[in-house]
């Protein structure tokens, strides 16, 4: 998860309407959307936040007291489980975009998700859903078997789509809801923040009725509040600006490529008469020449009145330029992967290392290893907050320019480069602390682990509002739920490569035991801050030669106002 901040892109409506109208009315005949709407879409987050981080936040937890995982194992499976919520994002994306809308994909999503977390509350109340309970350590220890997996595969599986489709489509439905830049840019930050928060009274509140009540009523609260948010989101909808699904918008991106080879041979001219222009079209640019056959008209192309006639061998200018922006925004897209990868592989580890330290404050409380990356979570909500309201409008202020998401991007990959040398010298110390206490094993405070969770938290607060805001504004319009997807998609092939990663250096070295104190954990987060600067040197070069589609004259724009 994570947020956004004040730039400036025309919107959805202003470009194409794709919304049905800017002044939408209700039944009762008050305009639709506007800053009421984020009540209703802020509540929804916070419901099936708090009920998809409430079961997600403790899973490895979970499948090593329960389901007799080992700890690597579990973390692996974890690893793949917040992948695929991740991924999920880009199916609620084309649906909401092509066919269904985004409020009936929230709707239905939101209904599976309450099935899921139903069923794992099943898991956890019923003894015949789960294997026999055996003690760390004990001999024979048998794990699940494979009714058992069935039954909470099914259950995550459903659950996994409330938390990966919701967060991405309601994020866009919301952001339709305003045709100011500036609103949309401030929204973005709020909703984010939202969903920190969400997850951060998730951690301190269910996962520590999971640890020291029970599982059962912890998922049981996870699905009340999963209804409760689905409830308030379908009251909000007399109030929604609804988005109207135009047919699948990569259709038309295929149209070009398959146009452009069709049409290989015919040259390419600079004048714009050749080419099938729509209102407002300009002369395709020089970059990828390419595609620009595409768009060149031949004979047959076009029909009497003036509509093309051959959709797969001829295609309007923007139809090539939306492409370009997609093959253009790609490189940056790959460097948000592997700067996330990392953070995942830290974020489950940090839970193992948790397991292994002394997680007591004061005589009778202790904190819950699930909740551990709470840290994160506080860190990354103030930070937004505080660059929202304080950092951003200073910098704007001082420089007579806002911040641009690429700048905000590349702050996020340093703070997370720095976590990473953090998390290696504090493992250090774990295992140093470790090995010189092995007979009356003395563990290390846990406390020990905040100053790096809380840099991951600062860079989360950079680079994920940051991202979501580039592909927002930069997209074509007609892939806006595709945009806000984008983010999630980066998380979700993070994990599967962290999954990867983490297999290799099993497989190669001896760093990842399945005890971590026998291990070298610190060499892991070493190996990860060189890949770090290595994929930090070619986030730099990306950034050098982008161009922005439209932020850059909105920028420029804002800063002759701000300078009047």
């Amino acid at each position: 998860m994570s947020s956004m901040e004040s730039q400036s892109a025309p919107t959805a409506t202003n470009i194409n309407g794709d919304h049905e109208s800017q002044s939408q009315m209700s039944t009762s005949g008050h305009k639709r959307g506007g800053w009421l709407t984020f009540f209703f879409v802020s509540a929804t987050l916070t419901g099936l936040g708090i009920a998809g981080w409430g079961w997600l936040t403790n899973l490895i937890v979970y499948l090593i007291q329960e389901f007799n995982f080992k700890s690597i194992d579990a973390t692996q499976a974890a690893n793949v489980i917040n992948g695929s919520i991740n991924m999920i994002a880009i199916v609620g994306a084309v649906l909401a975009d092509s066919f269904l809308g985004s409020f009936r994909v929230i709707s239905i999503s939101s209904f599976l998700s309450l099935l899921g977390i139903i069923i794992l509350t099943l898991t956890a109340t019923i003894d015949h859903l789960r294997p026999q309970y055996c003690e760390t350590g004990s001999t024979p220890c048998h794990g699940p078997s494979k009714l058992h997996l069935a039954v909470l595969y099914t259950a995550i599986t459903l659950a996994s789509i409330g938390l990966g489709v919701v967060r991405s489509v309601l994020t866009t439905l919301g952001a339709n809801q305003f045709d100011n830049p500036k609103d949309q840019a401030s929204f973005f930050n709020w909703i984010i923040f939202t969903g920190y928060a969400a997850c951060v009274v998730s951690t301190l509140g269910v996962v520590y009725v999971e640890d020291s009540i029970s599982w059962g009523l912890g998922f049981g609260i996870c699905a009340a509040f999963n209804f409760l948010g689905l409830l308030i989101f379908l009251l909000g909808n007399r109030f929604y600006r609804h988005d109207k699904p135009q047919g699948s918008p990569y259709t038309s991106l295929a149209r070009v490529v398959v146009a452009a080879i069709r049409k290989r041979k015919v040259t390419v001219s600079s004048e714009s008469k050749v080419y099938y222009r729509e209102i407002n079209d300009a002369t395709p640019n020089r970059s990828f020449r390419f595609l620009n056959h595409a768009a060149i008209k031949t004979e047959g192309d076009v029909d009497s009145i003036g509509s093309i006639a051959k959709p797969w061998r001829l295609c309007s200018v923007q139809q090539v330029e939306d492409l370009k922006t997609l093959i253009r925004i790609f490189p940056l897209w790959a460097s948000s992967v592997f700067v996330s990868s990392p953070i995942a592989i830290q974020a489950n580890m940090s839970v193992l290392q948790a397991l292994a330290m002394d997680r007591h404050l004061g005589p009778n409380f202790k904190i819950p290893a699930g909740s551990i990356m709470i840290v994160v979570m506080i860190s990354s909500a103030i930070s937004i907050a505080l660059l929202d309201r304080f950092l951003f409008p200073t910098w704007q202020t001082l420089t007579g320019r806002s911040l641009t998401p690429l700048k905000r991007i590349g702050a996020g990959h340093a703070f997370n480069i720095l976590s990473m040398v953090m998390s290696a010298l504090v493992e250090s110390k774990r295992l140093k602390t470790v090995h010189d206490n092995r007979q009356g094993v003395v563990p290390m405070l846990a406390l020990w682990l905040f100053p790096q969770l809380i840099l991951v938290g600062v860079g989360e607060a950079f680079q994920f509002p940051g991202n979501v805001l580039l592909f927002y504004q930069e997209f074509p319009v007609s892939l806006k739920s595709t945009a806000t997807s984008m983010m999630y998609i980066v998380i979700g092939v993070a994990y599967y490569f962290s999954t990867a990663l983490v297999d290799l250096i099993r497989n190669v070295t001896g760093w990842l035991p399945v005890d971590i104190n026998d291990g070298r954990l610190d060499n892991v987060y070493w190996t990860l801050v060189v890949l770090g600067l290595l994929n930090f040197g070619y986030f730099l070069l990306c950034a050098k030669f982008y161009k922005y589609r439209i932020l850059e004259k909105e920028v420029e724009a804002n800063s002759r106002v701000l300078s009047k």
